[in-house]
């Protein structure tokens, strides 16, 4: 896995490109596994996270995490023209004075679809107490895409509320909408999409959670994780030709040991273009307690076969054309690191910078438009502070960058917008923490100290 790995990153990000960046976008590609800055500089906060196209714009739905608490913080709404640069809108759903969704409540999962007999925008959720002990599905709606959603309460079933926890949605062809949950149940939802008026199929994926689906040249894919907390694990998937089944397991959708990229499933964004249709995984690479700053996400083309479909290969970068052809995005940059000033303890044996001293700092003085880091990652990982300034010494990006990973591999960690030509100063800082967290089944997960190990530092 760390030899392809390499491979991967050596053939999407040191190989030449010689095409022109328009300098309206500060990205030219789909970065996968390192943080994105809205249009104010601050990372693209949007997890377990779903997208709806409407208007000639793409609408990136998902939780608003916080560094300091795993309460229900607020629900965001980005926008975009291109699935590469996301304006931030608002928060379309805050925390309410009170019950499912109150303070010291859990809001998670949400997925939005728009209902085609109502036109309205129904969003739902899974709401729960801090220890997991109550879970509900909510729902919210809107009049428009990105207004204020008003949380309606409980979807109910036969007058009774749905125990589950994590969700999914799926619309298909039909205009039908679909609630699925975890262990593989599919819940039919009226034509208002206010209710639940059968079950389709039940457990059809024991101990599977993070439920997601989508349906080419008639053929159903189901895709599942496995129940790991927020560890990453290989995902799978189910295929049929009908939603109420039979449904066949058909195996991991990425290769095994990957993890599925180091990522869990939350959506599949059906991309239609001129002569085709791209389906893309849209995953997170969860960072408990850092989840506001230092979750990312994992968007990846997938490969559909018949009844397979697969992401067979990772790609740090990669766009698509108008045909909904995709390929690896080449970063025109390169390598500044022998200019990097230590302060601190680094260990700099096999032409790395490694540390888990608690303040150590390195800082590199370039000229140039965008800048990366390229590093080691493994479950000894920890995070680092990354600082960005200008010229003018003010700040462009303060973010906090993960580096854990439960298999070892070397990727692309970090890389800034593209920004104006300038003389910048990059910082990295060990901060002496590190992703740890335990399930309710007290299993223990994540580092077991705070490495930083950075492989190179690159330029454009």
């Amino acid at each position: 896995m760390k030899t392809k790995l390499l491979f991967t990153w050596c053939l999407c990000l040191l190989s030449i490109s010689c095409l022109p960046v328009d300098k309206k976008d500060r990205y030219d590609a789909i970065y996968s596994g390192a943080a994105w800055f809205d249009q104010n500089n601050n990372e693209v906060n949007a997890h377990g996270a779903c997208i709806v196209k409407e208007g000639g714009k793409y609408y990136l739905f998902g939780e608003y995490k916080s560094d300091t608490t795993n309460a229900f913080t607020g629900f965001s709404c980005y926008s975009s023209v291109d699935l590469k640069n996301w304006q931030f809108e608002k928060l379309v759903l805050s925390v309410q004075e009170d019950g499912l969704l109150g303070p010291e409540r859990v809001g998670e999962r949400v997925k939005v679809m728009k209902c085609p007999m109502t036109g309205e925008y129904v969003m739902y959720m899974h709401t729960d107490d801090m220890k997991y002990m109550d879970p509900h599905v909510g729902y919210a709606t809107c009049s428009s895409i990105n207004g204020d959603y008003k949380f309606q309460g409980e979807l109910l079933h036969e007058g009774k509320y749905i125990r589950k926890w994590d969700l999914g949605t799926f619309q298909d062809h039909d205009g039908k909408g679909y609630l699925l949950t975890h262990e593989g149940f599919i819940y039919e939802l009226a034509d208002d999409y206010k209710s639940v008026v059968r079950i389709v199929v039940s457990d059809e994926a024991p101990g599977g959670e993070s439920p997601a689906m989508f349906r080419k040249d008639g053929t159903y894919f189901w895709l599942f994780s496995n129940k790991t907390s927020w560890e990453r694990n290989d995902n799978y998937y189910l295929t049929a030709t009908s939603l109420e089944g039979p449904w066949n397991r058909k195996g991991n959708f990425a290769p095994e040991g990957t993890l599925t990229w180091n990522s869990q499933c939350s959506f599949v964004l059906p991309i239609t273009t001129r002569s085709d249709t791209l389906y893309m995984y849209m995953g997170d690479r969860w960072s408990f307690p850092k989840q506001g700053s230092a979750a990312t996400q994992v968007w990846q083309p997938i490969t559909v076969r018949g009844d397979e479909m697969s992401i067979p290969e990772f790609y740090d970068n990669w766009s698509f054309d108008e045909n909904g052809i995709w390929s690896a995005a080449s970063l025109n940059l390169k390598s500044i690191k022998k200019e990097t000033h230590k302060q601190g303890n680094w260990d700099t044996a096999n032409d790395q910078f490694k540390s888990n001293d608690k303040g150590a700092l390195i800082t590199i003085p370039f000229t140039g438009e965008q800048v990366a880091i390229r590093g080691v990652t493994n479950n000894t990982s920890g995070y680092a502070r990354v600082v960005l300034k200008n010229s003018r010494k003010e700040e462009v990006v303060n973010t906090i960058v993960d580096f854990y990973t439960k298999n070892e591999g070397i990727t692309q960690n970090f890389v800034s917008p593209i920004l104006e030509l300038d003389k910048y100063i990059l910082s990295i800082e060990v901060m002496g923490e590190h992703p740890a967290w335990s399930d309710k089944r007290k299993s223990d997960y994540g580092s077991t100290d705070n490495y930083i190990v950075i492989q190179d530092v690159l330029i454009r």
